[in-house]
This record gives structure tokens, sequence and C-alpha cells, in this order.
């Protein structure tokens, strides 16, 4: 319906118009989305997902099928959400060769993430030679995080190889910005909750601390990710049970978290109609909202209160059950179970629990902030 007024405007250099296509390379899917994009304004073209272990370029040829199949105008520009910048890129920019080299070194902090995210790039760079391309970085958004909580507890030295706190989802958690726009809070805790999930806590829409480290695979328990663990388990594996690195890394990322401690499923979904039949389903679902309360307990603390909790993410989002277990037990700082609510982002806070705490479910919206930096990168660079 929107299609002619969008390309006519776009037909309109003035305007400044860009078609942007945002590519979102995540744990266990690849989302994509066309987006006309102007000052002030952004139009969903098309958009899509591919689940399930597909390589990039494969994953890469059904979107250009779709775009060519497509009535609407080309992208112009592409986006890319790239989890980990590494230590040298802490901000949104431009791929290029430096870039790419860059990413490359990063990949020892994300090697879950980063090898898909940069066959993609390279697959998009061929598809796409003559567009210019912008990495998006999760870890650009918790670039404002004191040393108070980005240090990490170990010798100094290792500082310099870029060892520290980083903090992910950074792109999920300015789109929560983003939809509040002018109702941001002082005091708010985002819990961006998925196969991959974290709670962030920010001091006036900027970062102050997160659960998620160095990696995406510390902090809350996840999908099939551990997140936090006593260092001395790691010690006791590889001292005790012959494990080396890659078997490490497959435990960590792999096989633990949710499917670790079901033995059943990643997806908590499954989770939920397994429960009634299986303890350990029922556990896993249990300790994850008990590792997400104790988290924003934290965050409740580094912030001195909270005026807002905000669940995103797959889970956070569509799963009532499980916010509202998380929100039990959280009472004494004025959380109340079933206070969620799907409302307004817009309209002005209101509390749903008595004293101050308003508990809201917004959706992610990565792929809009994607296309958003790219447009405003391509502008700023022209």
């Amino acid at each position: 319906m929107a299609m002619e007024p969008v390309t006519a405007a776009m037909n309109r250099q003035e305007d400044g118009y860009e078609v942007v296509l945002a590519l979102n390379s995540g744990s266990s899917s690849l989302k994509f989305g066309l987006y006309a994009v102007g000052p002030d304004s952004l139009v969903t073209l098309l958009s899509g997902e591919s689940d399930g272990p597909e390589d990039p370029e494969t994953a890469l040829g059904r979107i250009c099928h779709a775009l060519a199949n497509h009535a609407g105008p080309p992208p112009t520009v592409i986006g890319h959400r790239v989890v980990h910048g590494g230590p040298n890129l802490v901000a949104h920019c431009l791929i290029d060769p430096e870039v790419l080299k860059h990413l490359e070194v990063a990949n020892a902090f994300a090697p879950l993430h980063g090898p898909p995210a940069l066959a993609l790039i390279r697959a998009a760079q061929k598809c796409f030679p003559r567009l210019p391309q912008f990495a998006c970085l999760d870890t650009a958004f918790h670039a404002t995080m004191p040393e108070l909580a980005s240090v990490l507890p170990i010798p100094s030295k290792f500082r310099s190889d870029g060892v520290r706190r980083y903090g992910f989802h950074g792109l999920s958690c300015e789109s929560i910005i983003e939809q509040l726009a002018a109702n941001v809070p002082d005091r708010m805790i985002i819990a961006h909750l998925g196969n991959g999930a974290s709670v962030t806590a920010t001091k006036t829409g900027r970062s102050i601390d997160t659960s998620m480290g160095l990696t995406p695979s510390g902090g809350i328990i996840m999908g099939s990710r551990s997140g936090d663990l006593d260092p001395g388990i790691l010690l006791y594996l590889l001292r005790e049970k012959g494990f080396d690195a890659k078997s490490l890394e497959t435990l960590i990322d792999h096989e633990s978290g949710l499917f670790g401690v079901s033995g059943i499923s990643n997806d908590m979904r499954v989770l939920h109609r397994s429960a009634r039949s299986s303890a350990a389903a029922s556990l896993a679902i249990e300790m994850f909202c008990y590792s997400v309360r104790k988290q924003i307990a934290a965050m409740i603390a580094v912030l001195e209160g909270v005026d807002m909790i905000v669940f995103t993410g797959g889970i956070g989002e569509n799963d009532e059950v499980v916010r509202a277990t998380i929100c039990q037990g959280l009472s004494w700082a004025g959380v109340r179970e079933g206070a969620s609510k799907r409302d307004n982002p817009r309209s002005p806070t209101r509390a749903s629990c008595e004293p101050v705490v308003a508990v809201r479910t917004l959706p992610s919206k990565e792929d809009e902030q994607i296309a958003r930096h790219s447009r405003a990168l391509v502008t700023r660079a022209a």
C-alpha cells in the first residue's frame, strides 16, 4: 500500500531516502529486511527469516531471489549486524579491507557468531559489489560502560589484547530506546531473552552494565550456552577429563544451557510442552527464570533502583509464563507477577505495580536499527 509514495519520494534525491537491505545473522537464524529510510521515516518493504543450518552463500542466494521477485526498488545500501567488533571497532562503520581485518581478529572473541557473519559479508560483497556496506555492531551500544563494569578482574596486562567486558544485544537495546522515544526512563533494565539472552542496565538511555562479558557465552543461562560458570569447572574439565579448547567451546556454546539441563531441547516452547512429563525440562525452565531474576536484581543494585523493566526477544516478547515467573520474588523492588504490558511505548509511563516500576513487553527491532544506522552512515559519507 505504501510502495508508490515511498518510491516516488526516493526518486527525489533531496528527500534523502536510501533503500537499505539489513542482514541480521544470529546464532540460530538469518533475518533480513528491506527498508525505505528517510530523515524522519522508515518503511518496511520486504522482510523474511531463514532458520536452521544453512551456509551464508545459500541463505543470501535465497534473499537475492526474494529481492528479484519483489516489485519495489532495489537496495542502495547494505547493513550487517556484527555481534563482536573486537577491541579496535567501537562504532558502526563502513566495511573496508581494514575493517575486515579487525573483524577477523574479533572472531577469537565470538567464534559462534563471527565467522558466519564474515562469510555473509563477503558473499554480499560479491553479490552487490557496487553498494556501500556497513557493519552495525552489537558492542557499540555498550561502549559507554564505565571501567568499573568493563574491566575484568584479571591481570591488567591482558587489557591491551582487548580482554574486557564488551556486552552484546546492543542493537536490540537501541531499538527499545528508539521505541520509547521521549519516554525513556532514567533507570531502565532491558531483558533480551531468546536463544541468546542478556540483561542490560541503562541510565538515561546509555548502557552502564550488562550480563554478557568478553564473549556472548557469558551471563545468564541461554538456549544452548552455559552463561557464567565457576572458572574452576573449566580447569577441572581440562585437568581431569582431557578437554581441549575445541571441546570446551562445544560444551559451553552448544551443549549447555536449556539444552544441557533438560537433555531435550534449547527451545523454550518445546520445554513447556515437555514440562509435565519431564522433571528435567521443568528444572531447565525454572533455572532460566531464576538466572534472569538474579541478574535483574543485580542490575537494580547497579542502578540504585529501577523505573522500568522491558522484556524483549523471542522468549521475552512471547512467553507470558516465563515473564511472570521472573517477576515473582521481585516485589521488594516494586515488581509484581503478571505486571508485563503490551502497551504503546510512546504513551506516558504507567506504573504497572506499586510503588514505581513499569514492566513492558516490546519487540526487538534490530533490523530497523541496522537500516537507520546504515542510512545515517552513507548520508554522512556523501
